[in-house]
């Protein structure tokens, strides 16, 4: 009998999909990791790393007669995500923290605890899909289009995916919910989790000033052709596409259309501004394909609420290339994560540079 550790993190999804892969015949695991300090812990019902998350997964645990452990994984998750998140602001650029914790702390850190503990698999309750095709393992977006998490996963290895399961993938939200229901899990109906994990209350733009108190110096807020109009308290509170917070008045509304490190400044336009066709990809990791060796066809990305835009990636080199969209795309975001599509598969994704 294959062993399975499901990363249970007191939601629904996961606490699902540990009973889906138990009626599939696995012998499962629960694993729950924590995550967060002190002054990073939140306590709301709708976060996955409150202490009412981990009492609601050693529940469900104890429901579906299965064992559970709580690992720390702190240190871990502070120099691999919160650093990260912090560090990308630091240099303006917009991180995805979700992106790296997916490959570094679940299916990196949380892996190698679950392979010590005997388990051949790793599951969790995203909803996307992994697959055979062309002797590769793939992602394919999720059934529930409404759901689907396939986005968050582009920096996942061929090994990782080779030992990834995510029962949820197959299953619309609303039949996930219906079979906990039926299961009487008491996370049911409980609320999903929307906000950053990491931050406690507020804004992430109160949680990067406390983080970079010593490192955030003043300067110039210009408009395109360079005509200074005001004055930022710091690049890394800014962010492309952002029009709030400028504390600048000029009559129309202004965005964010640049952060210049090097002079300390930043820039400002109109909406119109935030459009181009063009951008340049970093650290590209290939799902679908072994690599990218000549122009091809894609859906792109540019964040996970982006609708995608028809484009053809040219490659620059092995983990470089080039992007041009059939159509200008509005505020195109250094540090963001760009995933690249054809159908429902992930061909693969990087970096905006």
């Amino acid at each position: 009998m294959k062993r399975v550790a499901v990363a249970m993190s007191g939601g629904v999804d996961s606490s699902t999909a540990a009973w889906i892969l138990k009626e599939e015949g696995y012998e499962v695991i629960g694993l729950t990791m924590d995550l967060l300090n002190s002054s990073c812990r939140i306590e709301r019902p709708d976060t996955c790393c409150s202490l009412q998350a981990f009492a609601d997964a050693r529940d469900v645990a104890e429901r579906l007669g299965i064992q559970h452990r709580i690992l720390d994984c702190k240190t871990e998750f502070e120099q691999e995500v919160v650093d990260y998140f912090v560090n990308e602001y630091l240099k303006g650029r917009t991180p995805n923290p979700c992106v790296v914790c997916n490959s570094k702390i679940k299916f990196g850190l949380l892996f190698n605890k679950a392979k010590e503990l005997g388990a051949d698999y790793l599951a969790t309750g995203h909803y996307a899909r992994i697959s055979r095709q062309n002797n590769r393992h793939v992602i394919r977006k999720a059934v529930d289009l409404t759901k689907d998490q396939s986005y968050f996963l582009c920096g996942l290895s061929q090994y990782q995916l080779s030992h990834a399961l995510m029962p949820p993938g197959e299953y619309t939200k609303k039949e996930i919910r219906k079979i906990a229901e039926s299961l009487r899990l008491n996370v049911h109906d409980k609320p999903e989790s929307q906000e950053i994990c990491f931050i406690p209350e507020g804004t992430y733009r109160e949680f990067i000033r406390k983080r970079l108190v010593h490192s955030l110096q003043p300067g110039p807020i210009v408009d395109k052709n360079g005509r200074r109009l005001g004055e930022h308290p710091g690049l890394a509170l800014f962010t492309v596409g952002q029009r709030k917070g400028l504390g600048i008045a000029v009559g129309k509304p202004l965005y964010v259309l640049a952060l210049d490190l090097s002079s300390n400044t930043l820039v400002v336009g109109e909406e119109a501004d935030l459009y181009s066709r063009e951008l340049t990809v970093s650290e590209a990791n290939w799902v679908a394909i072994e690599g990218l060796t000549e122009q091809m066809e894609v859906t792109a990305k540019i964040r996970y609420l982006h609708k995608g835009g028809e484009a053809v990636i040219t490659p620059l080199s092995e983990e470089r290339l080039k992007v041009r969209f059939k159509e200008a795309q509005r505020a195109i975001t250094p540090g963001q994560a760009i995933v690249f599509y054809q159908d429902d598969l992930v061909v693969g994704g990087g970096w905006i540079e």
